[in-house]
């Protein structure tokens, strides 16, 4: 059953970022950063820790799950450090390039805008 719930999960994933990108004008960077919000924010409830026990390995698989891990480990980190625990934590259960990398595109992000 367990194999199941991983298919759908990842499948109702996939289908509702397919909905976005046939129905909206949103590139696919713009949903791979809403789904990155969205598994931080259920995360943030304890929500997400549920959906990864009843999904198993599904739940892991998609991008809401790199959402879920900065914000795992930041909260993680924060309870036992106080405020420097915020980017501590996102580098302890992520990798540190990964998170320098989300870091760096935001500072970049910044100062320099897009070609048409």
């Amino acid at each position: 059953m367990i194999y199941v719930g991983a298919f759908l999960f990842c499948g109702i994933v996939c289908f509702i970022a397919q909905l976005i990108l046939d129905h909206t004008k949103l590139t696919p960077g713009h949903i791979t950063s809403i789904f990155v919000v969205v598994g931080a924010f259920l995360d943030t409830f304890g929500i997400y820790d549920l959906l990864i026990r009843y999904c198993g390995g599904g739940a892991l698989l998609p991008i809401t799950s790199f959402g879920h891990s900065l914000i795992h480990g930041a909260l993680g980190r924060t309870s036992s450090t106080g405020f420097v625990g915020l980017l501590m934590g996102m580098f302890d259960l992520t990798a540190s390039g990964i998170t320098a990398a989300i870091i760096f595109s935001f500072v970049f992000s910044l100062f320099f805008k897009p070609k048409n």
